[in-house]
């Protein structure tokens, strides 16, 4: 059994997480409780070396409306210390997720409005349905998307932030592929399938050779050249080559053979709640 209300936490036996919102009868809007069992359930994850990837999906019809409407009406009578305390706890959310020690892919369907594309951004992977609703609208109710801003300026660009931001248009699954948002799109009939083939295919993978590049990429950033930079990478490599995991995967590859990591953790498909 989950000992969260808003959110539910699997672990499957293959050596990944799912990271459920589960407020489906709020259309999985954001409050504070939901926003601190998030951070709650983010350390449990970046904590439990076991995990290979993250999967952060949501329950329902929809991904996220964004922020609950009684929360925001509590928010609107309270003073500005209290507000900030508010903003910095959906910082912490953000930040945490956005520095996870593994992999994240986001799983879109139906809506996911202003916080919601924070989340999505926040993940290093996200995939949809071509006909998931997205949507920073902030500015519609006088709000700007200001602590999310730095994760979806990453995600989709300046240009296409600017516009968004400011113009609160709705737009598609097809058409967040194009800037950046998604990865791919399907049609909602075969979203499942699509989650399964990622799943699939990032079990392939040695689970440290993804939180190596995870920190490899983060390093790197924009690529700007330096000798610092060229110097971590050197190093990196180095680390890793000579590494258990490292040393296992080159002599599979040598003598054509699986590596252990994938016998290890294809064997049973089922999952757990916890």
């Amino acid at each position: 059994m989950s000992d969260f209300d808003t959110i539910e936490l699997e672990h499957d036996p293959r050596g990944f997480a799912t990271l459920w919102l589960n407020r489906p009868d709020k259309n999985n809007a954001f409050n504070a409780q939901m926003i601190r069992e998030l951070i709650i359930a983010l350390e449990r994850i970046h904590n439990d070396s076991s995990l290979r990837f993250l999967l952060l999906r949501a329950r329902g019809r929809h991904f996220s409306a964004g922020a609950d409407l009684a929360w925001m009406q509590e928010s609107a009578n309270l003073d500005y210390d209290t507000n900030l305390g508010d903003a910095r706890e959906l910082g912490e959310l953000m930040y945490n997720l956005a520095k996870l020690n593994l992999p994240s892919l986001a799983v879109v369907q139906g809506a996911a409005y202003g916080g919601a594309l924070g989340l999505i951004s926040c993940c290093d992977m996200a995939i949809g349905t071509d006909d998931a609703q997205f949507c920073l609208s902030e500015v519609k109710i006088g709000l700007a998307p200001a602590v999310i801003s730095p994760f979806v300026v990453q995600a989709i660009g300046e240009r296409h932030a600017r516009r968004y931001a400011l113009t609160a248009e709705r737009f598609d699954g097809l058409r967040a592929r194009e800037i950046g948002l998604l990865a791919e799109s399907c049609p909602a009939a075969e979203l499942e399938q699509q989650v399964q083939q990622w799943v699939a295919n990032l079990l392939l993978n040695s689970p440290q050779a993804m939180r190596v590049s995870k920190d490899l990429l983060r390093e790197v950033g924009h690529g700007e050249l330096n000798p610092d930079l060229r110097h971590y990478c050197e190093n990196a490599i180095a680390r890793i080559r000579v590494s258990p995991e490292g040393q296992e995967g080159l002599r599979a590859f040598l003598h054509k053979r699986e590596p252990s990591w994938r016998d290890a953790n294809n064997n049973n498909n089922s999952g757990e709640t916890r």
